[in-house]
């Protein structure tokens, strides 16, 4: 290795710490992020070195800037590639049994969403015997969160500083797709936290209902959730309790046993 190419590993190898010390500052900042002149500020460089860092960062995808407000924010990238840090399929193993048992004692499909940044995606899905149609599709599919009732109640269970995050950088998502404005979104949150569940209709997709409740960690966070798909028909005032009392009777036997290093 000659002496050029020392110098330019090292100063990669430099640099990493000050991009961690970006990252970790944005991790902290407030939801609308953080202007150039405060980062370098709170982590003790110049503005230009910093500049440079955010401007690799943002290449990467892990950081984005707002272009009317000039504040950078940690990327969607990033946390797709936190999400990808543990492994899904232990998630998915321990909730495979409860699925069974809820379609079979519901006799509809259920629907296992796990949280991956601003997004649900469904994990897994034990399949009814009456053909629907879910926002998320088929296993892997993925929504905004605050789409369908799955990802409503991962939303609406969220720490409050996380979920202010997740509805600024959501709702034109959602208003792009005819779902809300802020106040009824915030409304319907307010109303899932106090049931415990989630069960409006939107109407998008026509005779389809249904009802879901948040999986939580062991800190009270929403990491999932468990839903049932079904006809509009088949989850009218009177069966609903039921159901949700079943959701949650497997929803609460699960957040204990979730690794806090799994996926979601």
């Amino acid at each position: 290795m000659n002496s050029t190419e020392s110098k330019s590993g090292d100063s990669r190898v430099g640099s990493l710490p000050r991009a961690f010390a970006v990252l970790r500052h944005l991790a902290k900042a407030p939801a609308q992020g953080a202007r150039v002149t405060q980062i370098a500020k709170a982590i003790g460089l110049t503005q230009a070195t910093t500049h440079r860092l955010l401007q690799g960062l943002v290449a990467e995808g892990m950081v984005e800037q707002d272009e009317r407000t000039k504040h950078y924010r940690l990327g969607l990238e990033l946390f797709a590639l936190a999400a990808r840090a543990g492994d899904a399929a232990e998630l998915r193993s321990l909730c495979r049994p409860a699925l069974l048992r809820l379609c079979a004692s519901v006799g509809d499909t259920i629907f296992l969403l796990v949280r991956s940044g601003f997004d649900a995606i469904c994990l897994d899905r034990s399949e009814g015997p009456y053909p629907i149609r879910s926002f998320t599709g088929d296993v892997g599919g993925r929504v905004a969160l605050g789409t369908g009732q799955g990802a409503l109640a991962i939303l609406a269970h969220l720490p409050e500083a996380e979920r202010e995050a997740v509805i600024g950088y959501n709702l034109p998502r959602l208003r792009d797709f005819g779902l809300f404005d802020e106040v009824y979104l915030r409304t319907e949150i307010d109303r899932v936290r106090e049931l415990g569940y989630a069960d409006r209709n939107t109407g998008l997709i026509d005779g389809m209902a249904g009802v879901a409740v948040p999986i939580l960690d062991r800190e009270g966070r929403g990491v999932a959730a468990l839903s049932v798909g079904t006809i509009a028909g088949r989850l009218n005032a009177e069966r609903l309790p039921t159901v949700v009392a079943l959701l949650q009777r497997e929803a609460q036997a699960i957040g204990p046993k979730i690794n806090p290093f799994d996926s979601a």
